[in-house]
C-alpha cells in the first residue's frame, strides 16, 4: 500500500526539495539557486503547503486503518510505511544519477 502511495508521493517530496534547495539551503550555501527562479519563495509556499498537507492526510488516514489490522508494533509499522513511501522517489533519484 505504501509503495503505491509513494508514486503520487513523488510530487510532494519534489516540491519540498525544490523549496528547500532554492530557499534555506541556498541561503546556507549548501545548494545553488535555480537561476530562473525569480518569483520569490512565498508563491512556492502557497503551492507546497496544500499539496503536502493533502498528501499527508491521505497517507495518514490510509495507514491508520491498515495499521490497526496488522500484527506489527506501531513504531515498526509507521517506520516501514514511511520508508516504503519514499521508495519510488529513491528509485527516481538513483535512476537519474
Amino acid at each position: 500500500m505504501n509503495v503505491l502511495l509513494g508514486v503520487p508521493g513523488v510530487v510532494p517530496v519534489w516540491l519540498i526539495w525544490y523549496y528547500l534547495s532554492n530557499g534555506p539551503l541556498a541561503d546556507a550555501g549548501w545548494t545553488s539557486r535555480e537561476p530562473t527562479e525569480n518569483d520569490g519563495m512565498t508563491l512556492w509556499l502557497v503551492i507546497v503547503v496544500p499539496v503536502v498537507a493533502v498528501f499527508g492526510m491521505i497517507w495518514w488516514l490510509v495507514n491508520d486503518r491498515v495499521q490497526r489490522r496488522t500484527a506489527l508494533a506501531p513504531h515498526v509499522y509507521w517506520t516501514a510505511g514511511a520508508l516504503l513511501t519514499l521508495a519510488p522517489t529513491g528509485v527516481l533519484v538513483a535512476g537519474s544519477v
